[in-house]
């Protein structure tokens, strides 16, 4: 049974490396649209970091949600 929980939070937390991601292609493309558009740089960077936010929030939710599958199904 220990290993099925193992394997639950695992999968949980996978869902981090889509947060990982997303905000890797979202860094990437705002540097790109700076480097089109300077004069722009403020509202990109704004958008970018509330983007960059909420997927680090989704992150977290991912991790919270393996800590209480390991606490509550041990």
């Amino acid at each position: 049974m220990n290993s099925l929980i193992a394997i639950g939070a695992g999968i949980a937390v996978f869902g981090a490396l889509g947060a990982g991601v997303g905000i890797g292609i979202a860094t990437g493309k705002a540097v790109e649209a700076v480097a089109r558009q300077p004069e722009a740089d403020s509202k990109i960077m704004k958008n970018l970091i509330l983007g960059c936010a909420l997927a680090e929030a989704t992150a977290i939710y991912c991790f919270v949600i393996a800590i209480m599958i390991i606490m509550f199904f041990k």
